[in-house]
């Protein structure tokens, strides 16, 4: 008896790897803004090493792209940082001089962060 599998191909069509954030190019290294893809209001962040595509001044997470959060960065400002499991999860768009580490202790904006961590880039020169 002879028996015939059918193998099915994943749609090369299909979104890129990581999240919404990362498709919109939250966190990406960048110098200018035009480095930094012109939808959900990002801007080149130059406050941080290597630049950061993001969102400056958020209120809540609904002000950033799915799977980047609101947080309160040391410097007191608010700003939509990529959610993260490790830190590969951070460095998709970034080069090893300027990597982002994924911190548990950062401080979200809103409270159902619980055990949520997010990428912080690293501090400006």
């Amino acid at each position: 008896m002879v028996t015939a599998m059918v193998v099915a191909c994943g749609d090369d069509d299909g979104p890129p790897p990581g999240s919404e954030a990362d498709w919109h190019g939250v966190g990406a290294a960048c110098s200018t803004d035009a480095d930094c893809l012109e939808e959900e209001g990002q801007r080149c962040l130059t406050d941080f090493s290597g630049g950061y595509c993001g969102i400056r001044d958020c209120t809540a997470d609904e002000d950033c792209p799915q799977g980047s959060a609101c947080v309160t960065h040391d410097d007191g400002v608010n700003y939509c940082f990529l959610l993260c499991i490790d830190k590969p999860d951070c460095n998709r768009n970034r080069p090893p001089s300027a990597e982002s580490n994924c911190v548990g202790s950062i401080t979200f904006v809103e409270s159902n962060h619980n055990n949520d961590k997010a990428c912080e880039p690293p501090s400006g020169s």
